[in-house]
This record gives structure tokens, sequence and C-alpha cells, in this order.
């Protein structure tokens, strides 16, 4: 697929120089630097010596006083509460965070409840709030989730059953009427940062808990190894206050001993490296979700919960069981959907894709939403039938805001909810042409050109003669990366491969590249086996890649992980 490739404007010379003045370093990292908005001494010593002291004070959330008031309340009354969450990652470490240090507290007066994905649906559901009268619990705790539950959450305060939300969706213009409603997003939220996961904000309730007992919060953050793991898996922003609580709960996961059930988790993805976020994304995220997709999410946070090694291994074997059946399911789902465009002339030449099938499983449709983009870049929407109703998942593309183009169909929903880049949904089966053909128009008439290409933004142009092990050291210290702050590209121009080009796997490239004839670098590039001829051929092109190293059979050298490849006209 062609790429358009976007080069970043160059951030103010003289910044740059006084960067380079008071770091000892070169320009181009200098400049890098500068275009992330790190441009004194002061503000590199945050971003590359992230401290839990900058944290901001929890307080700042609005309703947090009435959160913590509450909880104390229940603690000292010996009520039972429920902590709740969704079936997803983010929902997931969530639970298992505040349900662990909440648990010393209130011993058996405390549960977990995640709902059924298929019996209940996303969210606070009836289902769950009846579970809570039932069994004498009257205070929940919902966690990524809630914001939008405005009549799950009146119904529960009919049946003396208090809420405190812990949510970080885009709340609408009404609230619900609980105890409190954590989110940042809130219009009238005076907190600093707006881009904290769902387990952040479940975070940021128990350290504010922890200031006003005025207990210690080293065992607090112990559980920062949680939290990464939902900032990584939701793909949040890797600012601000994400980058200190990604640092240290990075720092935790690599420090001995691992959680019993990310220690499973980290054996059965083979991952022997040091993790780090793309590892968490690729390695522990779709085994975590899987639980939800292929059965009963709750099973993830038991297994992180487990306090052995074979509770946790037993736990995270089952749910490896679940991911590759999960797997099976994405890969013959995402042909069909994939086969569906390429037999239909219109959603061919459409400029968005929505596709409904009633056998479709629904727990990886987003999963396909995101791999039809993959050939046809586009808005996406999968749909299957659940409980008489169509429900699916949206995924979009740069640039796009796929939740405001449902929010204008909202007519044609029962209900919505998600981000600029993802979304749920559910309609009546019978309205689903009336939507796709909607949907199309919406897209039709809000859709920039450069939207419809996907881009690769690129940092820089370096020149190979200055890659080492020390511009490497210095780059690697930027880490984290994610949204917000992803791994440098750079743009290299008129190089060629040396002679060793091969194609490995179905469609990869194993390349040496040089510029200069001198200076030269091994390079992997994935899916692009279909350039094979022509670099075989010795012709020179231009590269865009990030820098990183590669470890094999002990030996660690710098590698190019190509971006793209692209040869003069």
């Amino acid at each position: 697929m062609q790429k358009r490739w976007v080069v970043k404007e160059a951030p103010d010379a003289a910044k740059v120089q006084n960067l380079i003045d008071s770091l000892s370093i070169g320009p181009t990292l200098a400049s890098i630097l500068c275009q992330r908005g790190v441009c004194t001494f002061e503000e590199a010593k945050e971003f590359f010596r992230p401290s839990l002291t900058d944290l901001p004070d929890p307080f700042l959330l609005k309703d947090m006083d009435k959160a913590v008031a509450r909880l104390v309340q229940a603690l000292h009354a010996q009520e039972k509460i429920i902590i709740y969450g969704d079936y997803d990652v983010d929902g997931t470490t969530s639970v298992a965070l505040v349900y662990s240090f909440l648990q010393p507290f209130f011993q058996d007066r405390i549960e977990y409840y995640i709902p059924d994905r298929y019996a209940e649906g996303y969210g606070v559901s009836f289902t769950g709030i009846d579970y809570a009268q039932e069994h004498g619990y009257s205070l929940i705790i919902s966690l990524d989730c809630g914001v939008k539950s405005i009549d799950k959450i009146a119904y529960a305060n009919q049946k003396g059953i208090d809420f405190i939300i812990c949510d970080h969706h885009l709340p609408d213009d009404q609230l619900p009427e609980a105890v409190a409603v954590l989110d940042a997003k809130r219009a009238d939220c005076p907190y600093p940062y707006k881009e904290l996961a769902g387990c952040g904000v479940g975070f940021k309730f128990m350290q504010a808990f922890c200031q006003d007992q005025g207990f210690d919060q080293e065992p607090l953050f112990q559980l920062l190894d949680l939290v990464v793991i939902s900032i990584a898996a939701d793909i949040v922003p890797i600012t601000g206050e994400n980058r200190i609580l990604a640092y240290h709960g990075l720092q935790r996961l690599n420090k001995a001993p691992l959680r019993p059930g990310l220690q499973a988790l980290k054996e059965l993805a083979d991952l022997k490296e040091e993790l780090d976020i793309t590892q968490i994304v690729f390695g522990f995220s779709p085994r975590i979700n899987a639980a939800g997709r292929m059965g009963d999410a709750k099973r993830s946070v038991a297994m992180l919960l487990a306090k052995t090694k074979d509770d946790a291994f037993n736990l995270a074997a089952n749910i490896n069981v679940s991911n590759s059946e999960r797997r099976g399911h994405d890969t013959s789902i995402t042909k069909e959907a994939l086969q569906m465009i390429e037999d239909d002339d219109f959603l061919r030449s459409a400029r968005s894709t929505v596709l409904f099938k009633e056998t479709w499983h629904k727990g990886v449709v987003g999963i396909v939403a995101s791999r039809c983009i993959e050939k046809y870049y586009r808005p996406t929407i999968i749909l299957t039938e659940s409980n008489g109703k169509a429900t699916g998942s949206a995924r979009s593309v740069h640039g796009f805001d796929v939740h405001q183009a449902i929010l204008a169909c909202s007519d044609l929903l029962d209900q919505f909810g998600g981000h600029m880049y993802a979304a749920g949904l559910t309609m009546p089966v019978e309205n689903v042409p009336a939507f796709r053909e909607k949907f199309e128009q919406i897209v039709v008439s809000t859709i920039l050109e450069e939207q419809r290409v996907p881009m690769v933004e690129i940092d820089t142009t370096l020149d190979f003669n200055q890659i080492n092990q020390k511009f490497f050291n210095i780059l690697k210290q930027m880490e984290p990366f994610g949204p917000g702050n992803m791994a440098p590209v750079f743009m290299s121009t008129c190089v060629y491969d040396t002679g060793s080009a091969r194609v490995v796997g179905d469609a990869h490239l194993k390349l040496r590249l040089t510029q200069d004839g001198d200076t030269s670098f091994d390079a992997i590039a994935f899916g692009m086996a279909e350039y094979y001829p022509r670099i075989l051929k010795g012709i020179p092109f231009d590269v865009c890649y990030c820098v990183e190293e590669n470890v094999f059979r002990g030996n660690v050298t710098l590698q190019l992980r190509v971006k793209d490849i692209r040869f003069a006209e």
C-alpha cells in the first residue's frame, strides 16, 4: 500500500542550540527533543528522569473528596463493596489493582465483578447491580466504565446501592447521579492531565485514599506494573503523567520477582528480553483480552491476582488456549470480510467499510476491523448479531474521528461509545443498511484526501555515519515509546543493499544497507518483499526507519527496522 511521507517541521533553531549547549548532545537529538516539547535543561531532566514526586495531586480530580469520603465510610461501617470493571485489558488491570490494594482493608467484604461480554455487554449492567443487591453489597466502584450509565446508576440508586465511577471516556453532557464521578475529561474537572487510562484513574483514587488516611504509598507504587499494561493496551498517550506511570511501571515489570501471573504470560508469549511497551502490546495484551473475548474475563483478573506460580500458570495456560482460539476466529473472519469487500463493486470504491454478518464472533470484530484497514485504508465498522441486535466495533485511520462520525448517525443506534480511533456500537439489525448508507455519507463529506493514505511521520533526515552506539543509547533513554512519544523515525536517501538482500518468511526482507559504501547496517523490512527484485538490481532508494538493537545468540548489534521504501520515479 502506497504511503505518504511527512517530515515534521523543524523546531526553533535557538531552542535547539540551547539544548545542544545544556545537554552536550548533537543537533539531531536536540531537534527531536524540541519537537516533543523538551527544550530546556529542566524539561529534559523531567523527560529523562520521570519522578513519582511529580504526579499531580489526586484531589484535583473533580469529586475525589466525595469518592474518598464514601470509601472511608464503607470501611468504617464494615460495608460490603464490589470492584466492577470492563472485560478488556484496561478494565481487568484496573480491577486487579483496586481489588488487591483494598482487599487487606475490607478482607472478606470485597469482591470483584466483570460483566459477561455476551450476556451483559459493555459497561455497568442491570445484572451486575442485581447481583450486588442479592449478595448484600452497598457500594460499587466501577472502573473503565460507568460515565455514560445514567439509567444503570439510577437503577442502583433505587436499590440503595451507591456508585463511585472511575472512568476515562468522554462523558455526555449529563452525568450519572453517582456519589462521585472521577473522570478527567469532565468539562468541569480541573485535573491538569486528561489522558489517564481507566487503570490510571483507579490508581489516582487509591493514591487519594492513601493521602487521606496517612498510609504509605509504596505498596500502591508496587502495583504500577498493572498501570503500565493498561497504558500500553489502551493506546493512550505516553506523555505527562502517563509517561511517569509507564516509566516506573516498566521498572517494576523488569524487576524480579515478577508478579506470578505476568511471569506465566511472559513465558507463554516467549518474551525473553527486557519488557517494553511493544512487548506488552503484542505479548501480554492479546492474551489478557482473550479471556473476555472467548469466555469469562474474570480469568484474567484471577491470573493477575494469583499468589502462587502453579495457580498462575494454570490460569495463564487456560487463557493462552483462548488466545489461540481467538486467533483462529480472527483469521477466518478477516478473510471472509476482505472477500466481501472484493466481491462488491460499491464496497471496493467506498470511503468507508461497514460489514455485517450475524454468525461472526463478537469477541474479535474489533481486531477484524483493524485487519481490514491494513488492506482497505478507511474508517471501518464490523458488526455481528448478539441478543437480537447488530453490535460491533469501529476502527479509524489517522486523523479521522470515527466517534464523531458515529455520533452523526446516532438516530439509528441504541447505544455507542468510545474514542477518536475506536468505538463500539449497537443498533437494531434492520437499521444496518440505513446506517451503512448514512455513515458512508458522513465519511465522504468529512474525510480529507490525505487521511485516505496511510502516513509515515518522519522526525528528521539522517546520514548513516551519524548512527552509533552513543547515539542509540540516548534514543533509548527517550523510552517508553508510544502515542505522543513514538520511537523516532529517520529518513536516509540514496541507500542500497550490499548484496545480502533476501526474502524471509512469507513477505519480509532481510537487508544490509549502506549509504556511502562504508557504514552499513542490517535492516529488517516486514511485508516489503515486493521491493526485492529492484533492490537486487542495486537500484538506490530512500528509506525511513527506526534504529533498534538486535540480539542474536548473545550478540547485540544495531539494526534498522524499515517503515517504508521509496524508489525514485
